[in-house]
């Protein structure tokens, strides 16, 4: 089999495995001792528990886990979790550190420095990066641009083009998706009008 190395984090499909148990019974997994725990990767959970020394019963389950415990399958489950709602929906809880924890991510075989690759590489970085800006536009007089520029000074540097409107300008720039409903606010005191905030889907920087 090749050899893989992990090239880069794609910021989506975060999860963590972890134990869940009834709310408010349990803390710790020293308090897995002896207990059944119901998992769909009963592999995972035995290495976890052997490591630390626990001994408990690893029931494996397909399916919805969560609802072990109500059947009187599984004391404890281990699942995975996102956002942790469908745990709540059941009367459970996690609790302890986390088993494992996933994010998909880039894999390419070590070495492989190929032109497809850089170029898809090239375009996953593009969106990436594109999800953390935005871009603002604003009409503002001529004679503040350069207090405007001063918060919104873009990538290489803002766009300024003239308006119709006799000493107006018109100025583009891209600007942190953080922050910029503060930064809207702050050209609206200096006298920026027409201010717009639009998505970009992609980019190269």
């Amino acid at each position: 089999m090749p050899r893989r190395r992990r090239c880069c984090p794609l910021g989506f499909g975060r999860s963590t495995f972890r134990f869940a148990g009834p709310q408010g019974q349990y803390t710790d997994h020293a308090q897995l001792a002896g207990a059944r725990i119901a998992t769909s990767y009963d592999g995972i959970v035995r290495s976890f528990l052997d490591q630390r020394g626990i001994d408990a019963t690893v029931v494996r389950l397909d399916g919805a886990v969560e609802t072990s415990i109500q059947l009187g399958v599984a004391d404890v489950i281990a699942d995975v979790v996102e956002t942790g709602t469908t745990l709540r929906r059941a009367g459970l809880e996690v609790f302890g550190e986390a088993i494992l924890e996933s994010e998909a991510v880039l894999i390419a075989r070590a070495g492989d420095r190929s032109s497809a690759f850089e170029i898809f590489k090239r375009r996953i970085d593009g969106v990436l990066v594109a999800r953390g800006y935005v871009m603002m536009d604003y009409d503002i007089e001529a004679g503040r641009v350069n207090e405007a520029v001063a918060l919104t000074p873009g990538i290489e540097g803002p766009t300024i083009s003239p308006l119709h409107r006799e000493g107006w300008v018109a100025v583009r720039a891209m600007i942190p998706r953080d922050g910029a409903q503060r930064l809207m606010d702050e050209l609206w005191d200096i006298g920026a009008r027409g201010i717009l905030l639009t998505d970009i889907h992609a980019c190269r920087l």
